[in-house]
């Protein structure tokens, strides 16, 4: 059975399974950057306010953290095309 768009069931359910696989690891990466970032930047419990140290701390924490992810990212579909590339060669 197709949907409007000529996916298939299988094809649908597969999207949406590689949606929510996304999203955890989005989740993972955030939640893993928010631990590592206060863990290492946040010392003072005696104020609900971050310190301009603290705050300056997670501000770089947090902006070299999404930069490494970035960079795997484009590492990953970097090797990734380089992969499908040698996979269509080897069928011809």
């Amino acid at each position: 059975m197709f949907n409007n768009y000529g996916q298939s069931f299988q094809e649908q359910r597969m999207q949406q399974l590689m949606e929510q696989k996304q999203m955890r690891d989005f989740m993972r990466t955030y939640t893993n950057l928010i631990a590592r970032c206060f863990g290492d930047c946040v010392d003072d419990f005696t104020s609900s306010k971050l310190s301009e140290k603290e705050l300056t701390c997670s501000k770089r924490c947090t902006l070299k953290n999404m930069k490494f992810n970035e960079r795997i990212g484009q590492r990953f579909g970097e090797e990734s095309a380089k992969l499908m590339e040698d996979q269509a060669r080897m069928t011809q």
